[in-house]
């Protein structure tokens, strides 16, 4: 019988969370869905750990046939590993989890009613984040928020937390996009016709470090604002505008002060270079989101794999 609900879990040097992950995911599914006419699969993916991770998942599917492992060759990043466990999945609810246990799995039911009544997409919306987060965890978390509601026009508190549930629809038409730089609840509300968001807990990491650091999140910023928008783009040619009209209108203002006052244009130099180096760091941004959009223009055309899967392991 094909799996009912399907439990996502991408996974990265978390040897010292993932006992506890299994013994709380595992009571979870066992109590929240008995019901054997619904039933249930986990899919981990190993995201090239370095450390004991994948052997411990590798028991933990030996011992369960509804746990199926997903080996990369290499680290691809946290989203190409949802990806390559999106391809494995036969759910027709699909909900992914992080393995921190920051998110805890005992909220997975909540996410799961409410695909039931008719959503396409649930997000969770982390509570009491302030106090569990550092300022410098929170604040990027908060620009990356605005952005992805600015630029997907879907306006929900919380596009951080990776505990989310899916349609089967929904999964499959992420699926057939092969962009490498996908941020998956942004894509998965391009897809989507109802979306809500439910209240989750949020608590400390349980052990280990954090696998998004300060350039992670600010490259998960750029894939933002390149991959779902052309408004850098289209703000560059404002910008352009605005500055070539400062130009002229500096311009006419310097010829004028100078048939006014011939004596004091010397002194306006120091003014001049400022200028000059207002523009040449405009000019200097300006390349640089060019740059990004062929950047990743370069990398599509190649249109190498977004990851490679070394061995899917499960037991027979």
């Amino acid at each position: 019988m094909e799996p009912y609900l399907s439990i996502v879990i991408p996974i990265y040097n978390e040897e010292e969370n993932i006992p506890v992950l299994w013994e709380r995911l595992s009571k979870v599914m066992a109590e929240a869905f008995p019901d054997p006419a619904k039933p249930w699969e986990i899919v981990f993916t190993d995201d090239g750990s370095r450390d004991r991770s994948l052997a411990m998942l590798v028991e933990i599917a030996k011992a369960e046939p509804r746990v199926k492992v997903v080996e990369f060759n290499r680290n691809y990043g946290q989203h190409s590993a949802i990806f390559g466990a999106f391809a494995e999945v036969r759910g027709r609810i699909v909900v992914t989890l992080d393995a921190d246990l920051q998110n805890p799995p005992e909220e997975i039911p909540k996410l799961v009613a409410k695909v039931e009544e008719g959503y396409d997409v649930v997000g969770g919306w982390r509570q009491g984040r302030q106090q569990n987060d550092s300022f410098f965890r929170t604040m990027p978390s908060k620009i990356v928020n605005a952005v992805t509601r600015k630029t997907t026009g879907v306006k929900l508190h919380d596009y951080g937390c990776m505990l989310r549930a899916y349609s089967r629809e929904v999964v499959d038409a992420m699926l057939l996009c092969k962009e490498r730089s996908s941020f998956i609840p942004a894509l998965a509300n391009s897809f989507a016709k109802r979306i809500t968001e439910v209240p989750v807990a949020h608590a400390e990491r349980a052990a280990g470090e954090s696998k998004y650091g300060l350039w992670k999140l600010i490259n998960l910023q750029f894939d933002l604002l390149t991959s779902f928008s052309l408004l850098p783009l289209q703000m560059l040619s404002v910008v352009g505008v605005l500055i070539a009209f400062l130009g002229f209108a500096l311009f006419v203002g310097l010829m004028a002060y100078r048939f006014l006052h011939p004596e004091g244009t010397v002194g306006g130099v120091f003014s001049l270079f400022a200028l000059l180096f207002f523009f040449v760091g405009a000019q200097f941004i300006a390349f640089g989101l060019l740059g990004e959009y062929i950047g990743r223009i370069y990398q599509e055309v190649r249109d190498r794999p977004r990851y490679m899967v070394k061995k899917v392991h499960q037991s027979k």
